[in-house]
Order: C-alpha cells, then sequence, then structure tokens
C-alpha cells in the first residue's frame, strides 16, 4: 500500500463516517458498505488485512482509548457477567464452533475447526462500543458490552495459538494449553499492574501537555509489546494500564486532559473509520483465494456457521444470566434484579470485526483449509455487522427497555456541584483571609465568586421549565447569547488585524481567549 492508497483510505473512511453521523445507520455498518461497495468499483487496490499491523498497530490504541473512557468502578461492580461473557462465552464459542464447522464440512479436521472457531470467537471491540454509544444503551448493558469487548480478544487470541500448535501438530496436549492460557492472561495483567504506576507517577510530574500528550499515544504500544514480549497478553496489559490512568486522570494537569481529549477523539474517529472500511474491503481478497470453495457449498457453510454463531451465543448467555442468580443468594443480593430483555440484548449484540479478520489473515499458509477460514471469517463478520447492527436499534426499541433517568442524572450532577461549589467557597473564604491574598483587588474577588455562583446554577437551570416560543430551556438560551457575544468579539478582533492595528499573532492569542470562554460556556451547559 503506497503513500496515496493510504491518505485515500483514511480520506475516504473519514467522509462515510462522517456522512453516517447525519444518517440514523450506526457508522460501522455504513463503512462496511461503503468499504463492499468499493470492492468492486475497478481501479479499487486490495487492501489486504495485514495482521502485523493490525493487531500491533490498530488494536492497542482502540482498546486503550475504550478502556480510558470505561468506569474501573462500574466494571469492578460487573466482573462477573464481564468475565462470564469475556472468558466463558469465548471458549465456549471456540468448541462449539469449532465442532459444528468439523461436522459441516468434509474432510476439516477438528483442531483446524477449532483455529476457525477461536477465531470467529471474540465479539468485536469496536462495534461493541460504537454501536452501544449510538444507541444509548441502558448503563449496565453497556458497561458489560464494553467490559466483554476488552478482555475477550486477549482469550480469542491464546485459545487461537493453541488450536493452532494442535493444527499443525506442535501441541503440548490439555495441559500446555492451559499452561498458556494462564501464562498469557496472568502475565498480561502483571504487566499491566507493573506498568500503570510508573506510567501515571510520570505524566503527573511532566508538566508540558505536548510532552504529556506524546507520551500518552505512546503508552498503548508501550504496554502491548511489553507484554507481548514475554510472551504474555497485550490487550490484557494494555487494559489494565488504561483502567487505571482513567480512573486516575484527575490527578493530571487540567491543560494535558484538554488536550488529550481531542487529541484521542481525533485517534479514534480516523481508526474506527479505517477499520470497519477495510473489513468491507477485504472481500475482494477474500473471494480471489477461495480457490475450491465456490458457489453453493461456500454459500451453504457461511450461512450455517452465521446461525450457529448466533445461537451459540443465546445458549450461553441466558443460563449465564440466570442460574448463577438462581444458585446464589450472594449475587442476587449484590447484582440488580434483570429480566429476559437484558439477555436479549446481549445476546444479539455479539457483532465480529476486525480483529477475527485479523487473526484469520495471521494463519499460516501451510494450514490446511486457510482459504476457507478467510471466507468464513469474513461472512460471518460481515453477516453479524449487518443482520445484527440494522436489527439492534428496532430490537431495543421494540424491548422498551427503561431509558436513561436524564432527569435523576441532572439532579445527581446538580448536588453533585452544589457540595463541590460549597467546598469551593469555603476554600476561598480561607484564602482571601491570608496576608499574601490581600492585596486581591474586590472586584477579582467577587469575579471569582460569580463564576463559582455561574457555575453551580448552571446545572439546576437545567431543570428549569423551556421558552414555550423557542422551546429552550434558561441555560440553552445563556449559551446562544454567549455564543453570538463572543462572535462579535471575534469579528471585531478579525477587523483590526485587516486594517493592520495589530498583527496576527496578537489575533491569535485574542481567538484563543475567547475560544476557551466559549468553550466554557459550552462546558457548563452540557
Amino acid at each position: 500500500m503506497d503513500v496515496l492508497q493510504l491518505v485515500a483510505l483514511v480520506a475516504g473512511s473519514a467522509a462515510v463516517a462522517g456522512l453516517a453521523r447525519r444518517t440514523p445507520v450506526p457508522a460501522p455498518l455504513l463503512l462496511v458498505a461503503a468499504g463492499l461497495a468499493a470492492s468492486y468499483v475497478p481501479g479499487v487496490p486490495a487492501y489486504t488485512l495485514d495482521p502485523h499491523i493490525v493487531l500491533p498497530l490498530l488494536l492497542p490504541p482502540l482498546l486503550y482509548t475504550a478502556a480510558v473512557d470505561s468506569s474501573y468502578l462500574d466494571l469492578r461492580a460487573n466482573i462477573r457477567p464481564i468475565a462470564m461473557l469475556s472468558v466463558g462465552y469465548v471458549l465456549f464459542a471456540t468448541v462449539v464452533v469449532g465442532y459444528a464447522a468439523y461436522l459441516l464440512v468434509p474432510g476439516l479436521s477438528l483442531p483446524v475447526a477449532l483455529v476457525l472457531g477461536a477465531v470467529i470467537a471474540p465479539p468485536d471491540a469496536v462495534a461493541a462500543t460504537a454501536i452501544a454509544r449510538k444507541l444509548r444503551l441502558p448503563n449496565r448493558l453497556t458497561t458489560i458490552l464494553q467490559g466483554e469487548s476488552l478482555v475477550n480478544d486477549a482469550t480469542a487470541i491464546t485459545a487461537y495459538k493453541v488450536a493452532l500448535a494442535a493444527a499443525v501438530g506442535v501441541s503440548a496436549g490439555w495441559a500446555g494449553g492451559i499452561a498458556e492460557f494462564l501464562l498469557a492472561s496472568v502475565g498480561g495483567v502483571g504487566v499491566g499492574l507493573l506498568l500503570m504506576v510508573p506510567i501515571h507517577q510520570l505524566r503527573k510530574r511532566m508538566k508540558e501537555p505536548l510532552l504529556q500528550n506524546t507520551l500518552s499515544l505512546l503508552i498503548p504500544f508501550v504496554a502491548y509489546a511489553a507484554a507481548e514480549r514475554v510472551h504474555a497478553s497485550g490487550v490484557l496489559a494494555v487494559v489494565v494500564v488504561a483502567l487505571y490512568l482513567g480512573h486516575r486522570n484527575w490527578q493530571v494537569d487540567f491543560a494535558t486532559r484538554l488536550q488529550e481529549e481531542a487529541v484521542w477523539k481525533m485517534v479514534a474517529f480516523i481508526l474506527e473509520s479505517v477499520v470497519f472500511a477495510l473489513i468491507g474491503l477485504q472481500l475482494a481478497v477474500v473471494l480471489t483465494g477461495l480457490g475450491e470453495y465456490q458457489g453453493v457449498d461456500a454459500a451453504w457453510y457461511a450461512v450455517a456457521l452465521f446461525v450457529v454463531v448466533v445461537v451459540a451465543r443465546f445458549v450461553w448467555v441466558f443460563p449465564a444470566t440466570f442460574v448463577p442468580r438462581w444458585m446464589s443468594p450472594r449475587i442476587r443480593t449484590r447484582e440488580p434484579e434483570t429480566d429476559w430483555k437484558s439477555p436479549v440484548i446481549v445476546g444479539w449484540a455479539g457483532m465480529r470485526g476486525v480483529v477475527s479478520l485479523a487473526i484469520a489473515f495471521s494463519v499460516p499458509v501451510s494450514v490446511p483449509h486457510r482459504n476457507l477460514i478467510l471466507f468464513l471469517t469474513f461472512t460471518t463478520v460481515i453477516g453479524t455487522l449487518v443482520v445484527q447492527g440494522l436489527t439492534l436499534p428496532p430490537l431495543i426499541r421494540a424491548l422498551k427497555l427503561p431509558p436513561k433517568d436524564v432527569q435523576a442524572e441532572t439532579l445527581a450532577e446538580a448536588q453533585a456541584q452544589s457540595e463541590a461549589s460549597r467546598a469551593a467557597e469555603e476554600r476561598l473564604a480561607e484564602l482571601l483571609e491570608e496576608p499574601e491574598n490581600s492585596t486581591l483587588p474586590p472586584p477579582l474577588a467577587d469575579r471569582l465568586r460569580t463564576v463559582l455562583e455561574r457555575r453551580r446554577n448552571a446545572v439546576w437551570e437545567r431543570l428549569g421549565e423551556v421558552n414555550p416560543l423557542t422551546g429552550e430551556s434558561a441555560d440553552d438560551i445563556y449559551r446562544r447569547l454567549a455564543g453570538e457575544m463572543i462572535e462579535s468579539e471575534r469579528e471585531v478582533f478579525v477587523a483590526l488585524r485587516d486594517d493592520r492595528r495589530i498583527d496576527d499573532e496578537m489575533l491569535r492569542v485574542l481567538l484563543r481567549r475567547l475560544d476557551l470562554e466559549e468553550a466554557a460556556a459550552f462546558r457548563e451547559s452540557t
């Protein structure tokens, strides 16, 4: 892939993802569809998924940004269902899908079929996070799906290595497989635990935001590479480090946080867009290498395996949801009550994605039926993304899951802000009594109190009545008027620059000041 092809891929993916924001279709689905369509366009190059690029270069930053934005406390509170899905389900799916493929495809050996099972087993981290975010699922469901997708890749990759060793005849048996699984899981967590505190301390001591964000961009690759160097799970190492840093992100300099949020939003947007477009673009590559498996037989294998994948998830999810609750009073006490609707959503949300394709492309050429593994992985990924991805929103609407209680969330936010503001007022009073602060002019002290009062009232205003003419709340009106005032100032500054009364350097300083004020007005009201 040359530079022009790479630029075309990124630009095209970003354009389609931007278009998806104007439609009700989730961006991953539109990107996959665009990739499939582009694969038929004459002159479009064959973008082959290279596992040596996807796994060490694309997967770590995607996992990192998803884990940093996750809640460590929520994940810990839901550790049982997350573990049941991310470990139990992946191993279950590996065996069930592998054995089904062994029965379906004549001549396919069981070890090779288990390789296919391990490849298809893990739902995709990027797809789950993107679609859950788009659909605004209840918090607990979103946490469970995100938690599963953060860890299941490690389980699947380890299961794949064990199955591949058996397929090529170098397996150390069940004992060796279990030992490799333990090394990968325990080792990955261990590497993450070793790295997370030193990295966090380094971030706290670095005062230059540009350097801190450079470090932030390197962290997922460092954690992944360090774990893989000792044959541990790089996925788990990245997730452990990211969860710790996200949980303690408040201890980092504010300028770093603001810049870091913008940087990682851009990185995640580009990578997610490229990843889903690449999935669709694999059609030409997969069909070219299909070889002996053509026509009706290949289509039958694909449909049958897709059905097995979907059914197997439900077969696991429902017992894993209800059996532990029936057997353990402690679980019933600790975990909230659930009905049949939640496992239906979790069962139907098992979209596969780029990790499965990347693992499939890493299968050695010497493995029998490699082309069939690629084809069935591709059709399963496309099938789950399109069929389940398109039907998940109407399914959620049909089940009428309770929506988020926006009023209760706003009230909790307002109460928290009120307590914080009270503490800030007390601290300000103490500081103003100290001799070194006695020279602060009263207007500036009043400004500090006014800003604090505005911050406290902003959340409460969202609970107020809306304007019957415009449908705006008082907070919306405040933000609109503040934006109009700032825009007037901005136009004056530009006119002064054009008249050569100020230079461009001063214009940039003044505009940045206005940008920060506008951002503050926006953040106070959202």
